[in-house]
């Protein structure tokens, strides 16, 4: 669907999602260092606690409503894996990115109704989407009902085992967080990517 040259790519329940997921993604962000180091960056430890407790059972609800979305929706299409000719996208992308947006260079993968993310976009997003959240969703749970962790992994606390590898996860996330903010800031204006996710209409 088109109007005066703008695409409607983000619909309602895809906008809610995004808002939801982004928000939930920052209070475990700002939670998870309250609790890791034990400081009151925003939150003494205790709230944090259930605070980052509350947030990641959020976020699981709200990921089962994007994988439920993608399924039944169109919006699944935008996550299918075409391997043929990857690296050369990946190239082309990464070139422009390094060099060719700052000549005023047109990019090579714009934004059309059968393509919404460039190839780095897309693969980035479905490691997130699909590798990086799942496995924090999962440690976390793990967590928070420790007796279903292996007691001991070679002598060494199942349990601590798992808190390191959920924290590195969210480190990875956090850091995706970032970038991700300052692509969307790539656009016919700064803010302009920021305003489809209100509107639903990429211009």
């Amino acid at each position: 669907m088109s109007a005066e040259g703008k695409l409607y790519l983000y619909p309602l329940w895809l906008r809610i999602w995004h808002g939801m997921n982004a928000l939930c993604i920052i209070i475990l962000i700002v939670t998870g260092l309250s609790m890791h180091y034990s400081t009151s960056i925003l939150f003494k430890f205790e709230s944090a606690v259930a605070v980052h407790n509350i947030s990641g059972v959020v976020l699981t609800i709200f990921y089962v409503l994007f994988l439920a979305g993608n399924l039944v929706t169109e919006n699944g299409k935008f996550y299918q894996i075409k391997t043929k000719g990857l690296k050369n996208r990946m190239q082309q992308q990464i070139k422009y990115y390094v060099s060719g947006m700052f000549k005023g260079e047109t990019s090579p993968y714009p934004v059309t109704a059968t393509r919404k993310f460039n190839p780095l976009q897309k693969y980035s997003y479905i490691g997130v989407m699909y590798i990086f959240v799942p496995l924090v969703i999962i440690t976390g749970f793990a967590l928070l009902f420790p007796e279903t962790i292996i007691e001991d992994v070679y002598q060494v606390s199942g349990v601590m085992l798992t808190a390191i590898f959920h924290s590195i996860v969210g480190f990875f996330i956090m850091i995706f967080l970032f970038v991700h903010l300052y692509v969307a800031s790539i656009g016919k204006s700064p803010v302009s990517n920021y305003k489809s996710m209100v509107t639903g209409w990429h211009s």
